[in-house]
This record gives C-alpha cells, sequence and structure tokens, in this order.
C-alpha cells in the first residue's frame, strides 16, 4: 500500500492529543476511540490514566482478563514515567506473577477499601461487578468491543464518564448458550459495551489511524478486508522489516514456503483437496513443519527494534486455529521435539491481542464441507491474519474458493440488528485473492 503523505509518527501523535485533549473537555457524551491491530490501544489507555491522574480526575480501569490487567499494571508502573499509585483489585483464586509482585506504589488486595487512596484503580470487568464502591468521575474501558453489553451494565453505576478503546474489525462477544431470544433488543447481552452505549448516548468517536505492527505487507490488505470504513497505515517503511532464512534449504514444498512468506510477507501453503474431520492430521502436521523449518533455517528478523537483526525463537512464533481442539492436537505435536518446543499453539480467541514476529494460521474453511457462520466470521479471520510483525503463513486445502461459492453469505437480518460490515464471505474472498499470489502447492 502506499504511504501517508504525512509521517505516521505525525498521524498517531495528532490523533492521541485529540483523545487526551477531550479527555478533559467540559462535556458529559462517552469517549469511543476505535483501533487497528497493533495501533498502541494499551499505550493510550496508560497515557490516558496518566493524563486523568494528572488532572485531578479519578478514574478506573476495566480490562477483560487478567492477562490484560497484568500488562496495563506493569506500563502503569514505569519507573521512568511521573510517579502514580496504582491499585490492583483480585479475585479470589488470583495468584500475581512475579514481575507484579516486585511492582512499586502498587497494592494489590481483594478488598476495594484497601485501594480507594490509588489514582488509578484496576480489574477485570468481573471482579467491578462486584464492587459497591464510590462513583468515580471516569472509567477506561479496555478491549471495549470484546466486553458483553450485561458486563457494562452491572458496572455502569461506578462512573460518570467512560473512555472505551478497541477494535472493532475483530471478534465479536460470545455465548456458548443460544440467545435468539434478545436479538435485535437493544438489551441484547451479546451486543459489545460500544454498541450498546452508543445506543443510548451521543458518543465521540475517535480512530487511532497507524499500526505499527502490521508491516505494509500486511497493514493494505487488512485494512482493505476487515476494516472498510477505518482505514489505516502502516507505521514503518517496506525497507524497515526484513525476514532473512540464514541457513541453505533442502528445496522442498516447506522450504519453499517459508522462503515466500520471507521475500513477501505472506505465503499460501496448499495441501490437496479433501474434506476432512475437524482435526486433520496432515494439516497440523504441515504447521508443525512450517513452524520447524523457520526455526531450522535461522530466520533472522530484521526491524526497528532490532536494527541489527535477531535470530527467531520458539516464542516469537505462533500457531492460529479456529478450534480449540486442533489447537490443542498442533501443540501436542509442538510439545514433541525440543526444536518447536515453545511455539504456541491457540485459538483465535486466546491470540487476541497478542503479538508475535511470525504466525502460522490453519484456515477456518480448510477441508470443510460447508461454510457455517462461525467459520465465516470476519473478526475470527482478521485477528488469525493480524497478529504478525513480519510474516503470515497460511495452511489450508484446496478448495476454498469453490465452497465459498457454493455457500453464499445468506445468514437472515434479524429486525433490529443492523447488517454487519465487513461481510465474513467477501471478507474471506479478499484473503483468498491476496493469497493465490503467494501460493506454493504442498504437494
Amino acid at each position: 500500500m502506499t504511504q501517508p503523505s504525512t509521517p505516521p509518527e505525525e498521524l498517531a501523535n495528532a490523533a492521541v492529543t485529540s483523545i487526551l485533549t477531550a479527555l478533559t473537555a467540559d462535556a458529559d457524551q462517552p469517549l469511543v476511540v476505535d483501533s487497528p491491530p497493533g495501533a498502541g490501544k494499551s499505550t493510550l489507555v496508560v497515557r490516558a490514566a496518566r493524563t486523568l491522574a494528572a488532572a485531578g480526575e479519578r478514574c478506573i480501569i476495566v480490562a477483560q482478563t487478567n492477562h490484560q490487567v497484568d500488562d496495563l499494571l506493569i506500563s502503569l508502573a514505569d519507573p521512568e514515567a511521573p510517579r502514580l499509585r496504582v491499585g490492583r483489585l483480585t479475585g479470589g483464586t488470583y495468584e500475581a506473577p512475579e514481575e507484579v509482585l516486585s511492582l512499586s506504589d502498587t497494592i494489590i488486595s481483594k478488598d476495594i477499601k484497601d485501594v480507594l487512596s490509588c489514582d488509578v484503580i484496576i480489574a477485570t470487568a468481573m471482579k467491578w461487578a462486584y464492587i459497591d464502591g464510590p462513583r468515580w468521575q471516569w472509567a477506561i474501558i479496555d478491549e471495549a468491543y470484546q466486553m458483553r453489553s450485561d458486563a457494562l451494565l452491572l458496572i455502569a453505576k461506578l462512573f460518570d464518564r467512560a473512555l472505551l478503546v478497541g477494535d472493532p474489525g475483530q471478534l465479536d462477544p460470545f455465548s456458548i448458550v443460544s440467545t435468539p431470544r434478545w436479538t435485535g433488543l437493544p438489551h441484547d447481552p451479546l451486543n459489545n459495551a460500544v454498541t450498546v452505549l452508543t445506543n443510548h448516548n451521543d458518543a465521540t468517536i475517535h480512530t487511532l489511524p497507524v499500526s505499527w505492527r502490521l508491516p505494509p505487507s500486511a497493514a493494505g490488505l487488512v485494512s482493505r478486508a476487515f476494516y472498510p470504513f477505518t482505514p489505516f497505515h502502516p507505521g514503518t517503511a517496506p525497507a524497515t522489516r526484513t525476514l532473512t532464512l540464514t541457513t541453505p534449504g533442502l528445496h522442498d514444498p516447506c522450504d519453499a514456503t517459508v522462503e515466500e512468506a520471507a521475500r513477501t510477507g505472506w505465503a499460501l501453503h496448499e495441501l490437496p483437496f479433501r474434506q476432512t474431520a475437524r482435526i486433520d492430521a496432515e494439516a497440523a502436521r504441515a504447521t508443525v513443519a512450517l513452524a520447524s523449518r523457520l526455526l531450522i533455517r535461522g530466520a533472522d528478523a530484521v526491524c526497528e527494534k532490532h536494527p541489527d537483526g535477531r535470530r527467531l525463537q520458539p516464542a516469537d512464533i505462533a500457531i492460529g486455529t479456529a478450534h480449540r481442539e486442533q489447537a490443542r492436537h498442533i501443540q501436542q505435536l509442538l510439545n514433541q521435539t525440543a526444536q518447536t518446543r515453545g511455539v504456541r499453539a491457540d485459538t483465535a480467541n486466546r491470540l487476541q491481542g497478542r503479538e508475535f514476529a511470525v504466525t502460522i494460521v490453519l484456515h477456518p474453511l480448510s477441508g470443510r464441507r460447508d461454510a457455517s457462520a462461525f467459520h465465516l466470521e470476519a473478526g475470527r479471520l482478521c485477528v488469525l491474519a493480524s497478529r504478525h510483525r513480519h510474516a503470515c503463513i497460511v495452511v489450508a486445502r484446496a478448495g476454498i474458493t469453490g465452497l465459498l461459492d457454493r455457500h453464499p453469505s445468506n445468514d437472515p437480518v434479524p429486525l433490529g440488528v443492523p447488517a454487519k460490515f465487513p461481510d465474513g464471505w467477501e471478507a474471506h474472498q479478499h484473503v483468498l485473492e491476496h493469497l493465490s499470489q503467494h501460493r506454493i502447492p504442498a504437494a
């Protein structure tokens, strides 16, 4: 994609300055920040909390998981930033990791009374739901598009204004039980927090225009396929990041695939057409073989963080799947050899918010007989295709294009539910069209 005429740093700084200025403005409506993958959502949350604290405003931070809370807590406790007293509310079974226990100016407690004197208090949405404390002036809600509306309803009594930060292109809240009785209603618990809040308030919407994670090879595709109304730019120039294979290969399909990914940022490792069960043993072995080949070939990654290069380690690679059974099977294969032990295999839901140098994706529609709404969901494919800083390799069986043609997007649109954009069927077609230029037959 073409680079913007204005430097990415200036675009990003202008957007953040506008958001932080709005925090201290005399207004009542909530603030919503739409962010593409890797645009610095967590950094914005930390800066917003510090801005409010410096202005004498009391605030709380609401995150969706303990992992997210701990990451934000570590960022808030930056010793090089102005001192900030931070409170961390926990549940009864929470065990703080060592890096959290060592933080200064931080109080960790199960009781709200122990942290009321803190400048900023942070906890999961589930923990805040059980708090009967004072009312705060501000709540900063991280990953707001992944927060269910019923979770927001439980904590709305705690604050006057809200800053909601999230990625509108990724996975929506979900439930393992059927919820058709609420579909189309304004209080549908599967509405996300942003939707339900903006339905009842005139929100001011801001956008972060730069992705610092995705390289130019990926930012254009992800922007077109998943963010048609909020396009964004890569934060780095095409030559800033390179992936070099330092050891000669065997010239087989695995080598051809990793070489294509290193050269262009994308590769489609295409297996022969076959309709398979959910666990496709051949496809699973292919994902592990590709991860192993990257490590054996001594992939050296150069980027703005490591201008002299850095040899990829197992923890720099992730394998993404649609189903937990697939992830567990692949993880077992990875753990069988020392070479790939440390590579992470997980579902899109669990990889959401994470970042890796290289990702290997088992395509959600690979080997399937049908294209269900679950497998067509744009957010799932968006997560899988946007975790990488250097390259993404997709493993899939041939025939997905024909499968999509036989199963056009024809899900019913209930009354009161706006049509969702981007459409999952169209997003899959965008990605497959791009991957066809990087196709490597596996046999």
